[in-house]
């Protein structure tokens, strides 16, 4: 069941979503970098954590390819990770739309866990 936890031996599993968001290194909300402002949205939100990954080359719907340069980094693709809940991922779905950011993202249903127990 989507949102349901349960304990496997000393494992705690999850059903949710992976969140990615592909955007540019140059790419910015307001004046803050927009990798910053989604991260410290994700945050203020209250969800566990994400990870900003940075890749070599990529290309979206436009066509352009973009990549990072020896000269400039700026159109280097970049991808914020995020593994949530089905409620923290629809209200950060949901936040977003708000704040009119634009941005394009992957949900894909998951399940995720923890390994181990805690001392």
């Amino acid at each position: 069941m989507p949102g349901s936890e349960h304990v496997i031996k000393e494992e705690v599993v999850m059903q949710g979503y992976l969140l990615q968001f592909f955007f540019t290194q140059d790419q910015r909300y307001g004046h803050q970098m927009l990798a910053d402002w989604l991260l410290n949205e994700i945050r203020s939100l209250g969800l566990s954590g994400a990870t900003l990954a940075v890749a070599e080359q990529g290309f979206g719907g436009h066509g352009p390819l973009h990549s990072a340069h020896f000269f400039e980094l700026g159109d280097q693709p970049q991808q914020i990770y995020v593994a949530a809940s089905c409620a923290e991922g629809d209200l950060l779905l949901q936040h977003l739309m708000q704040t009119g950011v634009k941005l394009f993202y992957v949900k894909s249903a998951i399940e995720f866990g923890q390994l181990g127990v805690q001392p």
